[in-house]
C-alpha cells in the first residue's frame, strides 16, 4: 500500500487531506484513482489507511477507514553527524530514519570541507527533511527524525541539549569498545543517547577535547578506519539493536 505523508500540524483525522506535492505524487506518478487505498502518517507515531473520495490540482481528499498509533521508540538516538562532501549526507540521513534515530544535527567540523552561509544551511536543511519523509515512507517509519541546521562543535554544545549516554566515535588510543560503554552504564538503559561521527580524517583533537569536555565517551569501531558513512551506519545499527529492539 502506497504512503504518503501530512505533517503534524495539519493532521487531522476528520479532514485528512495531501498537500499538492504528495496529490501530484498520487495522482500522475502512482496514477491513483478514486476509491483507491492508502496509508497516511504524521511522522509522530500515528498513521490512518484511507480511501481517496476525490482530488483537485492541489489537494487530495481521503476518508479514514482506520487508524493507529505507533508508540515512542524506547531511546532517542541523536546522531551528531560531521557533513560529508557530496551526496553522503542524504545517504546517512536516510539510514539513519530507518535505523530508528530520532535527530540528526549535522555537525560543521574544523575538517568539514563544505560549509554553508545561513540561506545554503537553510536549503539544505529542507532538502534533508524532504530525504527523511521519502525514506519514512519506504520503510514504513511513523516516528521521523527532525534534521537540525548545520553547526559548529561548539555551537551544538552551547545550545545545553540534554543525554544520559554521550559517545564520540574515535581514532585515538583511549577509545573504548562500545559493547564495553554499554555495559558499563548498567541494566538502567538510557532514555537519551548522542552519538557523534567525524568527518574523513576524523575530529581534530580540539573537538575530541571539547566533546570530552561535556562528557562524551570515546569508542573504537574496530582496528578497520571506516568512511563517515559507514562509521555512522554502524553506530547507529548497534545502538539501535542494543538499545531500541528491547
Amino acid at each position: 500500500m502506497h504512503r504518503f505523508y501530512i505533517p503534524p500540524a495539519k493532521w487531522n483525522l476528520d479532514r485528512l487531506e495531501l498537500d499538492e506535492a504528495e496529490t501530484h505524487h498520487a495522482l500522475h506518478v502512482l496514477r491513483l484513482k478514486q476509491g483507491d487505498r492508502a496509508a497516511v502518517f504524521n511522522g509522530r507515531g500515528a498513521e490512518a489507511t484511507v480511501e481517496i473520495t476525490g482530488a483537485t490540482k492541489s489537494t487530495l481528499e481521503l476518508r479514514r477507514l482506520h487508524h493507529s498509533r505507533t508508540p515512542p521508540l524506547p531511546c532517542e538516538i541523536i546522531l551528531g553527524q560531521a557533513v560529508p562532501k557530496g551526496k553522503n549526507m542524504e545517504l546517512i540521513i536516510q539510514k539513519a530514519t530507518e535505523l530508528g534515530a530520532s535527530s540528526v544535527a549535522p555537525l560543521l567540523s574544523d575538517r568539514t570541507v563544505i560549509q554553508y552561509e545561513p540561506d545554503e544551511a537553510a536549503k539544505k536543511q529542507e532538502k534533508w527533511h524532504t530525504v527523511v519523509v521519502e525514506a519514512a515512507k519506504q520503510c514504513g517509519q511513523n516516528w521521523i527524525p527532525s534534521v537540525e541546521r548545520p553547526v559548529t562543535m561548539k555551537q551544538f554544545f552551547d545550545a545545553r541539549p540534554k543525554f544520559d549516554l554521550m559517545l564520540i566515535a574515535s581514532l585515538q588510543s583511549d577509545a573504548k569498545h562500545l559493547k564495553n560503554v554499554l555495559s558499563d552504564f548498567g541494566e538502567k538503559h538510557p532514555a537519551r543517547t548522542l552519538i557523534l561521527v567525524g568527518p574523513e580524517g576524523d575530529f581534530t583533537p580540539a573537538e575530541i577535547s571539547l566533546a570530552k569536555s561535556h562528557g562524551c565517551q570515546p569508542i573504537t569501531l574496530g582496528p578497520i578506519v571506516l568512511r563517515t558513512e559507514t562509521a555512522a551506519i554502524y553506530c547507529l545499527s548497534v545502538l539501535s539493536y542494543e538499545l531500541l529492539s528491547r
